[in-house]
């Protein structure tokens, strides 16, 4: 008992973790590597419309190919990843606003006021919206999550939680169509080729019932944070014994002086916000201008070789897709910068800058856990060993013998456990997508439900696999707004603080593609779940 208890109570820090397994990675490779595991699958080449059979074998990381990829590859690994990028560029933006003052007189002036359950709903429903700008959600709202339940006087872990759960549990659905969508469709509908030559998929197939999903995810999501992860999280006390010795000191001033002193403040506040406003208006008009066709010096964010217009602002070379996070970093720069001249937050650019380097002081060791994260996600990815699960999967799914809901419930599962193993949507999309499409057309299924069904599947597990990029950043923010210094949010912990968002919003995603089947509503615009 002793011994079990230990090992319970055994608490890794997360760069220990990812080194363990890469460890488990390269050892289990070599052992599998000796079985000559293979496995062949089928899949879509978009550039010449036809099936491309594919065979993968466990690659050795312990043999001398191997060994010299890992050795080889490590800086690549880490600079490649995306997650590293997105994540500095974002972070200056929140910091400048952060420490000018413009963040916390935001939510002091236009925030308090709200019911905090309003303000969580708000938070998961912009989570899951992001997804319309693929990754972006991750590296910005995890922050500002952090920030939005801590000046509002909340743990802001739940925060955190809140953030990352709406992103990954809620990823590829939105209001309105996306990259997402801009990616799937050429592979649902060369699919869809294989039953029938004339069939097409419109980028719209699945917008009804995205909007739908993404409300009903975000009162789950909602619900799930209020009863279960804030009252896990328990309070936050942010302030230091220093803190509190001048909150006492304080009580024994002059409280004429301290009225006085409120109402400047309030005077600079109110002064800050209104230039902060006015930049808010301009750049925000200038980013506008930027994504419409047509007009003089217009469309600098469009990718212009495209003809429609949302493949012009979502589709693979479309500036605004690879722009966004600097955008945003951009935005918050501006606004802070005009709100500290505003308020006289800020004396001059060296206080900004000292300020800045305390602020983002903390970023060393989310640094440090990336690097190890991307290594481990890179190894684990040559294995070839999530792709062999992957297509056992997808050749699972052609021998079911089952139809109807009992098929959709069972492909669900069998999707969100490899999605564990491959959290790329492509990757899963393009080695699935020749093999449920066609299943679920002979059953008069339509290729567009198939679509969504591979959606809402893949959305059931991306919060809980480290082999996600962006799982390191959401434990590394765990542990900068960590106050117990005993304790490590390490990658066990991460993923038991969001099974409970697994759990009830994997049965929520099941619940809406039945229903949505058996009620028989349309998808979107003249599309419904049959054919």
């Amino acid at each position: 008992m002793a011994k079990k208890k230990k090992l319970k109570d055994l608490k890794l820090h997360p760069i220990t973790s990812f080194i363990i397994l890469i460890i488990v990675t390269i050892v289990l490779s070599a052992i599998l590597s000796l079985f000559n595991i293979t496995v062949s699958y089928d899949s879509i080449n978009l550039n010449t419309n036809e099936l491309e059979q594919t065979m993968k074998v466990i690659k050795n990381m312990l043999s001398y190919d191997g060994i010299k990829s890992i050795i080889s590859n490590a800086s690549l690994n880490f600079v490649s990843l995306t997650t590293v990028s997105t994540l500095i560029i974002t972070l200056m933006g929140i910091s400048v606003a952060e420490e000018t003052g413009l963040i916390q007189t935001f939510m002091k002036k236009r925030l308090t006021k709200i019911n905090p359950k309003i303000i969580t709903f708000i938070l998961i429903l912009l989570a899951v919206f992001s997804s319309i700008v693929n990754e972006v959600g991750y590296a910005v709202l995890i922050p500002l999550g952090a920030l939005l339940f801590l000046f509002n006087g909340r743990n802001p872990l739940a925060g955190i939680a809140a953030a990352f759960a709406g992103v990954a549990f809620g990823y590829s659905i939105s209001f309105f169509v996306g990259a997402t969508d801009m990616s799937l469709i050429p592979y649902t509908q060369n699919a869809a080729k294989l039953i029938d030559e004339s069939f097409y998929v419109k980028m719209t197939s699945n917008l009804y019932i995205m909007i739908f999903s993404s409300i009903i995810i975000s009162i789950v999501g909602t619900i799930i944070t209020e009863k279960y992860i804030v009252k896990k999280m328990g309070r936050y006390v942010s302030k230091t014994k220093d803190d509190l010795d001048k909150t006492k000191e304080i009580e024994y001033l002059d409280l004429q002086y301290e009225e006085q002193k409120k109402l400047k403040e309030e005077e600079s506040e109110k002064k800050g916000i209104k230039y902060a406003t006015i930049a808010a208006a301009i750049v925000g008009l200038i980013f506008i201008y930027m994504i419409i066709p047509g007009l003089p010096l217009s469309g600098a964010l469009l990718d212009n070789t495209q003809n429609a217009y949302a493949y012009q602002l979502f589709g693979a070379n479309s500036y605004l897709e690879s722009g966004f996070t600097y955008m945003f970093s951009l935005f918050m720069i501006i606004t802070g910068i005009a709100y500290a001249i505003g308020a006289k937050s800020i004396k001059n650019d060296k206080e900004l800058v000292q300020k800045l380097r305390t602020r983002l002081s903390d970023l060393g060791i989310i640094l440090v856990m990336i690097f190890f994260a991307s290594q481990f996600i890179a190894i684990f990815k040559e294995t070839n060993i999530g792709t062999i699960i992957l297509a056992v999967s997808a050749n699972m799914l052609k021998s079911l013998p089952v139809s109807g809901i009992v098929l959709v419930i069972v492909a669900m599962l069998l999707i969100a456990i490899a999605n564990l193993f491959v959290p790329s949507t492509l990757a899963k999309w393009e080695v699935l997508s020749p093999v449920l499409v066609p299943i679920m057309m002979q059953l008069n299924m339509s290729p567009q439900f198939a679509q969504f069904v591979f959606r809402a599947a893949e959305s059931m597990t991306n919060g809980i696999t480290p082999l996600l990029a962006y799982f390191v950043v959401y434990i590394g923010y765990l542990n900068i707004y960590n106050k117990e210094e005993k304790k490590v949010y390490g990658i066990r912990n991460g993923i038991k603080i969001m099974m409970p968002y697994c759990i009830a919003l994997s049965i929520t995603w099941i619940a809406i593609v039945v229903l949505w089947y058996l009620i028989g509503l349309p998808l979107g615009p003249s599309v419904f779940p049959t054919l």
